[in-house]
């Protein structure tokens, strides 16, 4: 990065040059004050938001949008309000007061004129040199009349033919009313090279060209801090290196927050030596208007305006959200400072919440992820590492949500569990990591089987999970359990239907849960649970029947919303005759199938006789 001796000796070669040779044929005396004060060091201090400040002053006569036009009506409806704005930031101390023609690229898809207070059509064009005018009043007022310079507003990329033929008509505009200079405001891509191209048409027309990107040094930003993009390198320092070879005179960052603002212009310095400098806003636009910042005092804006000055600014001003109040403390706060120099004394010591928020906004903090209760990490999300071999069901929807049970309570520690239907294994691993004394998993396929102890193997936990291959409607129920888990598959299919597979025809799709509630009291322990998942297009009434004539009784322990997946699409005619034959049921969004899935805990009534 250049040192802050030789930035300073280049402006001081900029101050020789400007004091020794004639200005450029087309420059305005006025644009030539500009310069010679960024060549003796001195910041020069841009306005504020025009449009955001005529909202703050309750003018009613334009509209503030996104969608529309962004105040411009205000130049026919509200001139003396648009006056009365440029002179109250020339009274704050403006070297700079810019046009209200932010959305003058807009007129590019707009059809016919614009009305005036007294009705009469007013041409985009007119209205133009109307502003430009307004802004010349204002600074008629200016004690500095001779040092208050205008600049024209564009804003926006230029993206289409038609806007950069706005740009070229617009020279016919400046033909008989000029400005100081041109402002490219709130660019981001330069897209198609039209920008490029409308600079160029400008700089050899002789009129001096500045551009303001919303972009911080890690790409294009939001109105609100976000970044739209991945990451590009040096993309915005190189193109402001093509910027400066074609003629343009200065390059800014604007409308962006205040903490996107810190560490940009240093960076950029390694590409450019054109004056830097940077314009954030306040607060946040909420259609139709804009949300004034209240956490922001004129005082903080200075101080923060002083950090960006150290960091090298020598243009430094406002955009939406900062007001005449703004602009004033941050004048006077600048006064006698130099960039890339130590700030004024006193003037370091920020508040702790902004020097705070600068920071974070500028560094990677070590901030504690998100944890659980028992300390855990969220972010990744720790499912156990597995591998579902090609012949293995993939964790259906009500695994997942019985595995986030069994993570979130840590159930099975210290226990003997039985996993009915195991597939891959991920809620036998699961049991296993939460330190469960032994875990059986039994599935009617032996590669689930397999799958399921090559998981445990994966998750450090083999010692603890056994397998076998076991048919429900064959299990020997010698052995006892304190934790059952299961999610089995559960389908109304038409009878009539020849499927193929290990599993038999169940109308009512209940078959496989059935049978294993009928077997709980033979499997449990008697402080035993059972969790088991049940989807709603089964009847909860027939399942608690079901577990009424075993002795045990049910509750809701979580459920989750899932959309029907083809298999379930394929079976829609048998679901819906399920449907109207009991309390099964499940729901409709546009079109799109919706069913629950419950996780079901199931325990004795009472002790066991």
């Amino acid at each position: 990065m250049l040192s802050f001796a030789l930035i300073r000796g280049r402006f001081f070669l900029l101050l020789w040059l400007l004091e020794n040779l004639p200005l450029n044929q087309g420059k305005s005396a006025v644009y030539g004050s500009v310069l010679k004060k960024i060549a003796r060091e001195e910041c020069v201090i841009l306005d504020g938001g025009v449009a955001t400040e005529l909202q703050q002053q309750r003018v009613t006569d334009f509209r503030l949008s996104d969608t529309n036009h962004w105040g411009f009506e205000a130049i026919n409806h509200a001139p003396t309000a648009v006056v009365d704005v440029h002179k109250r930031y020339l009274d704050a101390g403006c070297d700079v007061i810019t046009t209200n023609t932010y959305a003058i690229l807009d007129q590019t898809r707009r059809a016919g004129d614009w009305d005036n207070r007294a009705g009469s059509p007013a041409h985009w064009m007119d209205m133009a040199r109307k502003a430009i005018l307004l802004a010349r009043d204002a600074t008629q007022s200016c004690e500095r009349l001779d040092s208050c310079a205008v600049a024209f507003s564009i804003g926006g990329d230029i993206v289409t033919e038609q806007q950069l033929g706005t740009v070229k008509l617009l020279l016919r505009v400046f033909e008989d009313t000029r400005p100081d200079f041109v402002i490219f405001e709130t660019l981001s891509m330069m897209s198609e090279n039209l920008t490029k191209a409308a600079v160029e048409m400008l700089v050899e027309s002789g009129i001096p060209v500045w551009l303001s990107f919303r972009r911080c040094r890690h790409g294009v930003c939001g109105i609100h801090g976000q970044l739209w993009g991945g990451p590009e390198g040096d993309y915005f320092g190189r193109l402001t290196q093509e910027l400066e070879q074609i003629g343009a005179s200065a390059i800014l960052v604007n409308c962006l927050p205040v903490e996107a603002v810190s560490g940009t212009l240093p960076w950029l310095r390694d590409f450019t030596d054109l004056p830097l400098g940077a314009y954030p806003n306040l607060g946040r636009y909420v259609d139709p208007g804009w949300r004034f910042a209240d956490n922001v005092t004129p005082e903080d804006y200075a101080d923060m305006a002083l950090i960006w000055r150290a960091e090298g600014a020598q243009i430094l001003g406002g955009c939406c959200g900062i007001g005449p109040d703004h602009i004033s403390a941050m004048a006077s706060a600048l006064e006698g400072t130099k960039p890339s120099a130590p700030i004024g004394k006193g003037r370091h010591d920020l508040p702790t919440n902004l020097s705070q928020r600068l920071y974070e906004a500028n560094n990677v903090i070590d901030i504690e992820g998100w944890i659980d209760d028992k300390q855990r990490d969220l972010y990744p999300l720790p499912l156990p590492e597995l591998v579902c071999e090609p012949e293995v069901f993939i964790p259906t929807q009500g695994s997942y949500l019985l595995w986030k049970f069994l993570f979130s309570s840590g159930t099975g520690q210290g226990k003997r569990c039985l996993d009915v239907g195991c597939g891959a294994g991920i809620l036998s691993v699961q049991l296993a990591l939460n330190g469960a004394e032994h875990v059986t998993a039994i599935d009617v396929q032996k590669e689930a089987v397999a799958n399921t102890l090559t998981n445990a193997f994966r998750n450090d936990v083999a010692d603890r999970v056994a397998g076998e291959v076991v048919d429900l409607y064959a299990i020997d129920p010698s052995e006892k359990y304190d934790v059952i888990v299961a999610s089995l598959y559960q389908m109304p299919v038409d009878p009539l239907e020849d499927l193929g597979g290990h599993r038999s025809v169940d109308y009512w799709g209940r078959n496989l849960l059935d049978h294993l509630i009928s077997l709980l009291p033979s499997l449990l322990e008697d402080d035993g649970v059972a969790y088991l998942v049940q989807i709603s297009l089964l009847s909860q009434k027939q399942t608690a029947q079901v577990l009424h004539r075993a002795g045990l009784e049910s509750r809701v322990v979580d459920f989750n919303l899932y959309n029907f997946n083809p298999v379930f699409l394929e079976n829609l005619d048998q679901i819906e005759q399920v449907e109207q034959s009991s309390d099964a049921y499940h729901f409709m969004f546009r079109g799109e199938h919706v069913m629950v899935m419950y996780l079901l805990e199931i325990r004795y009534t009472g002790a066991k006789s």
